[in-house]
């Protein structure tokens, strides 16, 4: 925590740049030049990865909240559409239902874009559990980022159950909003 603390201080004191500009100033029979110091602190790299990680917690928690019914429309909403399909997919392995594939057709489908040991392969959407009460973003910390991509170690907890889900998640950022472009899970500890 501490080094995340001084590396961003490190990081908004090199955002910052300094401009001079000088002022000649006369007063009756003086003549004074006085320099003026204006810092302008430019957007930081990491002023989006703070709204990515807000709009993120709060989507999470939106989702959870909202009744089942709604939690398929509030998941397209929040995914990329690639995501999305790859989601369900997992999340339909081995069904009896249509277009329910494999685990060997889903890996052999979906290999070359995503992690596919860590897709949380029938299970539901950010967490591996069927039943849940509340569930609340304990923690959601930047891994990495780059341009308009954010990752995210996030967990999320259920005192309900007593549980927590560990998972990493990537934020892209799209014509303006945030969405959620992978999620790799893993079993509850």
């Amino acid at each position: 925590m501490k080094r995340t603390i001084i590396a961003s201080l490190f990081l908004i004191t090199a955002c910052k740049e300094e401009k001079k500009e000088s002022i000649t100033m006369t007063e009756p029979g003086i003549q004074q030049a006085k320099e003026k110091v204006v810092l302008n602190t430019a957007a930081t790299p990491d002023h989006d990865s703070g709204e990515a990680k807000k709009w993120l917690e709060k989507s999470i928690v939106e989702y959870f909240k909202a009744d089942l019914v709604s939690q398929d429309k509030n998941m397209q909403k929040m995914t990329t559409q690639e995501y999305y399909d790859y989601k369900t997919d997992a999340t339909n392995v081995d069904l009896d239902i249509d277009g329910s594939l494999t685990e060997k057709e889903f890996k052999d489908k979906w290999k070359n874009k995503f992690n596919t040991d860590k897709a949380g392969i029938g299970v539901g959407f950010l967490i591996p559990a069927q039943d849940w009460n509340n569930i609340e973003v304990e923690s959601c910390e930047l891994k990495s980022s780059s341009k308009n991509e954010y990752t995210f170690n996030v967990v999320l907890r259920d005192d309900g159950y007593k549980a927590k889900y560990p998972s990493v998640i990537k934020v892209i950022k799209e014509n303006g909003s945030f969405l959620i472009a992978d999620v790799l899970q893993d079993e509850p500890k």
